[in-house]
């Protein structure tokens, strides 16, 4: 039990109703990669999703916008100055922004944006796998490319510090998630191991975080909420699915029909 007084899984599916009653516009400034599945997640649960990241107009669109998604995937320079001129304005309009830090630690620049991101703009929610959570706390990341090379319990010690370091919570994704915000840690069990062969579902996670933050009390509530969600859905998903390529729809087609029965049975522990 938390300090709301109910159960977690209570909580996820309260907000999956005030998700789909709010419609949130998220702006996602995402990399090329996974801009199609992103957008489709967004709108299978009940939001909306923006992708601009033209220097000439991210102010205005995060003006319009519930919440800011930053996914570093595809860097460029203009990018960069793009999320960082974007990440102030939802800081001067107080509206949340989620950092996805893709593939930090495997070249010095990626590792550089995120600090250059994270001196800039005030971040409301890190989302990222271990490696790339590591390499943010400045710690050895070791990161594959993209992928995780590190486990989840491996750097929980160094997430909850970034977290009280940051002022923002922490949500790491793996066989069994962390969120944590420096004072909470709340872990969550489920989701499919079809999940890590689709490109793009951690960082259409990111903006699903972007989507629940954008409707939630807190942040640390949105991320709980957004998580819980997507491992439901996988969960669900991969009981239709005869592999990544039947998975991909049917996770859309779930999220699409999932409900407060469905998230109840979310598995969401806080320490």
């Amino acid at each position: 039990m938390n300090s709301h007084n109910k159960e977690w899984s209570e909580i996820a599916a309260e907000q999956l109703g005030n998700l789909r009653g709010a419609g949130p516009l998220v702006h996602n400034i995402t990399n090329f990669v996974v801009m199609g599945i992103s957008a489709n997640v967004l709108l299978a649960q009940g939001a909306y999703p923006v992708m601009a990241h033209a220097v000439e107009e991210v102010e205005e669109m995060t003006g319009i916008a519930g919440a800011l998604a930053l996914n570093i995937g595809t860097l460029s320079r203009h990018w960069v100055e793009a999320m960082i001129l974007a990440g102030k304005k939802a800081n001067e309009l107080g509206k949340p922004v989620i950092l996805d830090p893709v593939g930090a630690g495997a070249t010095r620049y990626r590792t550089e944006t995120v600090n250059q991101i994270l001196d800039s703009v005030r971040v409301s929610v890190l989302r990222g796998n271990p490696s790339e959570i590591l390499a943010v706390s400045g710690a050895q990341g070791g990161a594959r490319g993209v992928d995780a090379v590190h486990k989840v319990e491996e750097i929980a010690d160094a997430a909850r510090e970034l977290a009280s370091r940051l002022g923002c919570v922490v949500a790491v994704s793996g066989e069994r998630d962390l969120v944590a915000d420096g004072k909470r840690t709340v872990r969550l069990t489920g989701g499919s191991p079809l999940m890590t062969k689709i490109t793009g579902m951690g960082c259409a996670l990111s903006s699903t975080v972007a989507a629940f933050t954008a409707i939630a009390p807190d942040a640390l509530t949105g991320a709980v909420s957004a998580m819980a969600m997507y491992n439901v859905a996988g969960e669900l998903a991969a009981q239709r699915a005869s592999g990544p390529g039947s998975f991909e729809p049917a996770f859309l087609d779930v999220l699409g029909m999932i409900g407060a029965t469905q998230m109840l049975r979310a598995e969401i522990e806080e320490e």
